[in-house]
């Protein structure tokens, strides 16, 4: 299973599924990431935490705590 985590800088990648439950699960698809949806990893901060992805286009900050919890398809 790769995660978002997983993905390089400068890839883009397609949402296959989102692990975890309640709040998590909700505020992610309130965000735009939901199954099927194209995202690609911008850039991450100086010391490797949060990332920044590109997701219906804008732009949105994800921890990389969270970022496993989203298996991906890479392109």
């Amino acid at each position: 299973m790769k995660t978002l985590r997983d993905i390089e800088i400068g890839k883009t990648a397609t949402i296959k599924k989102i692990h975890g439950t309640g709040a998590l699960k909700r505020r992610f698809m309130d965000m735009g990431i939901t199954r099927g949806t194209e995202v690609y990893f911008r850039k991450e901060a100086p010391l490797g935490d949060p990332m920044e992805i590109n997701v219906l286009g804008y732009e949105l900050a994800i921890r990389k705590s969270d970022a496993e919890l989203i298996e991906v398809e890479e392109k």
